[in-house]
């Protein structure tokens, strides 16, 4: 018998140790048997679920309800689901999802945004791996501009005319090399042609 095989027979006639012990064979149907045919956790359907990230969340959110070490630690394994268990299921920020979810640029400023609802040293540098994360740090959550997300922004000369246009608010020498000679060249002197000094031109 196949693990969802098994699911689905427990599904039918009831749980029992037999179909439970087959469909934790594979995360997905120990994580469907604890939900649909146990409706409660279990201990073995738990640990099997623990052995893929996105599981591990689901069944902290759907079978226990509730957080706990085993399923967080399991979550954070990928970013992406270390980012949805600390917005979704602890509904705070922890050290180990935001050092998960600080493995990505994205995930990082999403944290920032959502979780922590501040900026942070830690989420800024991951951010700031990424020119579009680090724009949309500086514009979402430090809502400022600062010379480390100006820098990683200027290493795309679409993100750096993004950045001067709506965070910096005027030319500077180094969104205007960062787009000198690229197709945002003319947008960027239509913008700023009254405000552009001779020297940074």
């Amino acid at each position: 018998m196949t693990p969802g095989k098994a699911y689905e027979h427990a599904k039918k006639y009831g749980p029992s140790d037999k179909t439970r012990k087959i469909a934790c064979q594979e995360s997905l149907y120990a994580y469907l048997y604890a939900k649909d045919t146990d409706k409660c956790p279990h201990k073995d359907t738990r640990k099997a679920a623990c052995r893929f990230p996105q599981y591990a969340y689901d069944y902290a959110k759907y079978v226990d309800e509730c957080p706990r070490d085993d399923t967080r630690e399991a979550a954070c394994k990928d970013t992406y689901w270390a980012y949805w268990y600390a917005f979704n299921i602890d509904k705070c920020p922890r050290e180990n999802t935001r050092v998960s979810a600080c493995k990505s640029p994205e995930w990082a400023t999403w944290y920032a945004l959502d979780v922590d609802e501040c900026p942070r040293k830690d989420t800024r540098e991951a951010a700031c791996k990424s020119p579009l994360e680090a724009y949309y740090y500086a514009l979402n959550i430090d809502k400022m501009p600062r010379k480390d997300t100006r820098e990683a922004a200027c290493k795309s000369p679409k993100v750096a005319y993004w950045y001067a246009r709506n965070i910096d608010k005027y030319a500077r020498e180094d969104t205007w090399l960062a787009v000198k000679d690229t197709k945002y060249e003319e947008e960027y002197r239509k913008l700023f042609n009254k405000l552009m000094k001779e020297e940074i031109i």
